[in-house]
């Protein structure tokens, strides 16, 4: 039985943390970013952890 493959496309977005956390970036960075307000932007720069209602699903994917 061949292993599986753990979803690239997932893998470059999501980071694991030291504690075993999910990390990853905010969206709606770089679209029509003008019209977005200063503050808008620099909380978007900030990362954020994984929705626990998302954990599974994403760990599924990760094979972690």
């Amino acid at each position: 039985m061949p292993k599986m493959k753990t979803k690239r496309a997932l893998a470059k977005r999501v980071k694991i943390t030291g504690t075993g956390k999910l990390k990853r970036s905010h969206a709606y960075t770089s679209h029509l970013a003008p019209r977005k307000t200063h503050k808008q932007k620099v909380h978007l720069r900030k990362q954020a952890l994984v929705h626990p209602s998302d954990y599974k699903r994403v760990k599924k994917l990760l094979h972690v």
